[in-house]
């Protein structure tokens, strides 16, 4: 049986893994099931982003919100009701000021002057999209010469040996990781190996871009920053973002982030999807700083509005889901095992490959080992009742180069899914963790 390339996605699973916490360094407190893809399509990995997935490399992973120390959250920009703050605003202010110098300033305004309905709504209006784009080569009007050259490219998420340097020196410097931990493999393993093919996507007379792509800043020609994005039909999805230490005091993360919320304003993608945010984590809370922010349910997948509210109730529990508020209220941790002691959290936003699972690693026990997955009591999974009551007998799977459905398989039969094969607990397993609608679309595979 053939799956037409536009929905083709190949996902292997791994499993139920305790991987340990990067953020509060606890050993036994982080768990995520894990699945490993070769090809993956950009509307896909929507859908699974909006059930609280995230990628690392070609690892895809589901954190367990209700059972892990630090809870991780889904959450997402609206990129047109987008406000800055006035932090926010000074910050790219005082960049392009550095960027432009006040001799080009001065003398521009004299040879270029705005109209006089251009000044009063430059005064009034910060427009976030105008403003990024000020200090670019590209946009200024010459003579005078500014006093720095900004290019910024969208560039294929290729390794190079420029933009390795800039990873080594943000990992050393800003995570402090010793130099034998860093390495070229591990760089394009995460940031530059992606299975999201690249397309175009033409909408209302616009076309997007899709993808994995390198955001890449540049100041007189020397790399300084780069933004690890993933361009989806309907969000900017930001991987990482990293930048050398030489510009470590004009805040390139803040900077980062108002880019990447303009990128999903400017060409119509709509959302800008930060990562994780991690309420429990002090230092992991600026993700928070650009609203309005909407924080994904892990139960019921609704999206709730991060406001002053939500945030009180989040600091009264451990785990919170609005639809279960009352029923999945744990206890709050204590203040002094949530402090993520290795995120620069001063200059924007951050990466969440803390929360990687490695194949080689020797992972702590997990309670339960034999316990299915659709049987722990992980937000918004399957219930074992919820899967049998499906068609589980036509998923697609792909064993080697032959390419079939689940009731073709030896010994598949009818019965309860954890009865039969062992496979079919896997599969199971993972219709559980994607849910119906990308259950539909991909291919599992056992290669």
């Amino acid at each position: 049986m053939s799956t037409p390339d536009r929905v083709r996605s190949l996902l292997t699973p791994i499993g139920y893994r305790n991987s340990g916490c990067g953020y509060c360094h606890n050993e036994s407190g982080s768990f995520s099931y894990y699945v490993s893809t070769s090809e993956l399509s950009c509307a896909l990995y929507q859908s699974l982003l909006d059930r609280g997935w995230r990628r690392s490399g070609r690892l895809l992973y589901k954190p367990d919100q209700y059972n892990s120390c630090c809870p991780q959250y889904t959450i997402r920009l609206d990129s047109e009701s987008f406000h800055p703050t006035k932090d926010q605003r000074q910050t790219l202010n005082r960049f392009n000021k550095h960027i432009l110098g006040d001799s080009y300033i001065k003398e521009a305004a004299r040879l270029h002057p705005l109209s006089r309905e251009q000044a009063k709504k430059r005064n009034i209006d910060f427009d976030v999209v105008e403003r990024v784009h000020e200090s670019e080569k590209y946009a200024l009007k010459t003579p005078p010469e500014p006093a720095h050259d900004l290019v910024v490219t969208l560039e294929s998420n290729t390794f190079t040996v420029e933009k390795y340097q800039v990873f080594e020196n943000y990992q050393r410097i800003v995570h402090q990781e010793p130099p034998n931990k860093i390495s070229k493999y591990g760089f394009e393993k995460f940031l530059c190996d992606s299975p999201l093919p690249a397309s175009t996507l033409t909408s209302d007379g616009q076309d997007r871009k899709l993808g994995s792509y390198h955001q890449c800043y540049r100041i007189d020609g020397k790399l300084i920053a780069i933004g690890v994005l993933d361009l989806l039909p309907q969000c900017v999805s930001a991987v990482y973002f990293m930048y050398h230490e030489s510009v470590h005091k004009h805040g390139l993360g803040k900077l980062g982030a108002l880019r990447e919320i303009a990128l999903a304003r400017e060409y119509g993608y709509k959302w800008w999807y930060a990562g994780f945010y991690i309420h429990s984590c002090i230092k992991m809370r600026y993700k928070g700083d650009y609203s309005p922010q909407y924080l994904l349910d892990p139960a019921s997948y609704d999206w709730n509005l991060l406001d002053d509210k939500l945030k009180k109730q989040l600091d009264g529990t451990k785990y919170f889901s609005a639809t279960r508020q009352n029923s999945s209220a744990i206890s709050a941790p204590s203040t002094d095992t949530a402090i993520d002691t290795s995120t620069d959290t001063a200059n924007g936003v951050n990466s969440d490959s803390e929360s990687t699972y490695s194949e080689d690693a020797e992972d702590p026990p997990i309670p339960n080992p034999e316990l299915p997955l659709f049987s722990r009591s992980i937000p918004g999974i399957l219930t074992k009742e919820e899967l049998n009551a499906m068609d589980l007998d036509h998923i697609r799977i792909k064993i080697g180069e032959q390419e079939a459905v689940t009731s073709d398989l030896v010994g598949w039969g009818p019965g309860s899914v954890d009865e039969g094969v062992p496979i079919k607990k896997d599969i199971a397993e993972m219709v559980a963790s994607v849910g119906k609608e990308v259950a539909a679309e991909m291919v599992v595979s056992f290669n």
